[in-house]
């Protein structure tokens, strides 16, 4: 039925049911296998497969075995129990890729493993790959297009794109992907091991800014038509942007998945398909803002349950007085974990990455909860008011500070490979 009915890259809502029903086909197989004879197993997989290919194509392995097991293939990829982090990057987000890696390995002493994932040798040529890979132990470089067929993807000049298909193609079970100008003030262990709505639902989600209210009317329209015949999660019933019709829901700078959740895996293809080329073209990165609100969107579609974090984007930044109103400021989104401690930034550790290349900045102060005031340009500040202004602490500061070292001195390693 499936097979023979495609559908469009403007159905969102129903490849969500589909995708339902798949994976309760999937699930129903798992749970009768053990009844059913040789013959019964291969065919009730060729039909499986058969299905989910039709609609997930870009799953066949292209230097892999048939694509009649594809899906089976794909899952096998997963070391059972395996954790790890996974940061997209190319040439252009190389240089933060390496900061990041440098700060994780040699300032917060993370252990999970990485995997730096590439779209081919253009997008990453082989000596990018030497060095980011030397930067500490248990770091590799994973070319997405020999894992993923790239027909329907173009992911080297597909950008923020790449990044559902990096977290489905890497061999880690528990996934985090990390967009290379991320900042971790804390181990991000702490998510996999020790964030509850991570271990309840096998996903956390980040919050992006509180802006811009009534403004994209036709964007929440169509998340509506999309949304008909669905009935909202319990997550999707608290967002303030879909209920109260803010812009932006998403922050993808960081995301938790627990592919070994059937649900997950099921969501996360649903997501890849909002990120393949004519799916992002015609509608994904029309209707948003890039890949961000593709996550809780497909998620949310499929039936999946999810986390977001508590609050939505805070900031770190400079302490700014106008008149008797107290501001924080800064060119950053800043998140918290359960206990409100500050977890991660984007952006990077310079001041501001859109304009100067060399300009790096400890933040003094946060802020969560406030109003955001944007910046009309990205060389624009922009700032949080009517909050606590808090300090940003001692050990905050040291470890930003050490960061800010290392990644100047991994700029020396690198400064012949990138434009500084």
């Amino acid at each position: 039925m499936y097979i023979a009915n495609p559908l469009s890259p403007s159905q969102f809502g129903e490849m969500g049911k589909r995708v339902e029903v798949m994976r309760d086909w999937i699930a129903t197989k798992s749970s009768i296998e053990s009844q059913m004879d040789l013959d019964q197993i291969k065919d009730t997989s060729s039909c499986i497969e058969e299905a989910v290919v039709a609609a997930f194509p870009f799953i066949h392995n292209p230097t892999g075995p048939l694509a009649q097991e594809s899906l089976e293939n794909l899952r096998k990829r997963y070391v059972p129990n395996s954790k790890g982090i996974v940061i997209p990057t190319g040439k252009g987000t190389f240089r933060f890729a390496c900061h990041l890696v440098s700060s994780l390995r040699d300032v917060l002493s993370s252990e999970l493993p990485i995997q730096i994932v590439y779209a081919g040798d253009e997008d990453l040529p082989e000596d990018y790959r030497y060095l980011i890979t030397r930067l500490g132990s248990r770091i590799e470089a994973l070319d997405i297009t020999k894992v993923l067929d790239d027909k329907t993807l173009q992911l080297a000049k597909g950008g923020w794109a790449i990044k559902a298909f990096a977290a489905l193609a890497s061999t880690f079970e528990q996934v985090l992907v990390l967009d290379a100008d991320a900042v971790f003030i804390q181990k991000p262990e702490v998510i996999l091991n020790n964030h509850k709505g991570y271990k309840e639902t096998g996903s956390l989600l980040f919050h992006d800014r509180l802006l811009w209210q009534g403004a994209f009317k036709e964007r929440h329209e169509w998340w509506e038509k999309e949304m008909k015949g669905h009935v909202a999660s319990g997550t999707l019933n608290k967002s303030k942007v879909y209920n109260d019709r803010y812009a932006e829901e998403g922050d993808s700078g960081v995301v938790a998945l627990d592919k070994s959740r059937l649900p997950i895996f099921m969501g996360l293809l649903h997501i890849c398909w909002q990120n393949t080329l004519a799916v992002r073209e015609a509608w994904t990165y029309r209707m948003g803002y890039g890949d961000k609100e593709s996550w809780w969107f497909g998620l949310e579609l499929s039936g999946a349950n999810y986390t977001f974090e508590d609050h939505y984007g805070s900031i770190v930044g400079d302490e700014r007085t106008v008149g008797t109103s107290k501001k924080v400021c800064s060119f950053t989104i800043a998140h918290l974990d359960r206990e409100d401690k500050l977890l991660w930034y984007n952006g990077s550790l310079l001041k501001n990455k859109a304009i100067n290349k060399l300009e790096f900045e400890v933040p003094s102060h946060w802020m969560v909860d406030g109003v955001w005031e944007k910046g009309a340009t990205k060389p624009d500040i922009s700032c949080m008011r009517d909050g606590v202004v808090r300090n940003m602490t001692n050990e905050e500061k040291e470890i930003l500070t050490a960061s800010v070292k290392v990644a100047k001195q991994v700029d020396q390693k690198i400064k012949h490979l990138v434009d500084l």
